[in-house]
């Protein structure tokens, strides 16, 4: 159940950032089928954050340290980039077109991310 609620809790902080984000965009004819792509799309997310984050946090620690963790920005924009290359390549209609759309995109969506855990009480 955790899992779903962390799933569901991304892919809302994804629907916010193609809302106030130009350059970050979910396609579809439908409604169910841009909830279904963002469902996709968090779950990439979430893969792309629990396998590669640790490893690049691992690596570059002197960089957060040098930059008083100001660098977590600019890795998370990059695998937020990954996240839309992947799953472009799965067919899914979810774009971000640079880095300057996904450094905005990754406030957004750690932004929304966390208040949505705020709300909902997810204890981790």
């Amino acid at each position: 159940m955790r899992i779903i609620l962390k799933v569901g809790i991304t892919a809302v902080a994804l629907w916010v950032a193609t809302v106030l984000i130009a350059g970050i965009d979910v396609e579809g004819d439908t409604a169910g089928r841009r909830a279904l792509t963002l469902l996709g799309v968090a779950v990439i997310f979430g893969l792309v954050n629990v396998l590669i984050k640790p490893i690049v946090k691992t690596l570059g620690c002197a960089f957060y340290v040098l930059t008083l963790g100001l660098i977590g920005l600019v890795v998370n924009a990059l695998l937020l980039l990954l996240t839309g290359y992947i799953a472009n390549e799965f067919d899914l209609a979810f774009n971000v077109d640079g880095f300057w759309p996904a450094f905005a995109g990754a406030i957004v969506v750690g932004v929304v991310g966390w208040v949505l855990n705020l709300v909902l009480g997810d204890d981790d």
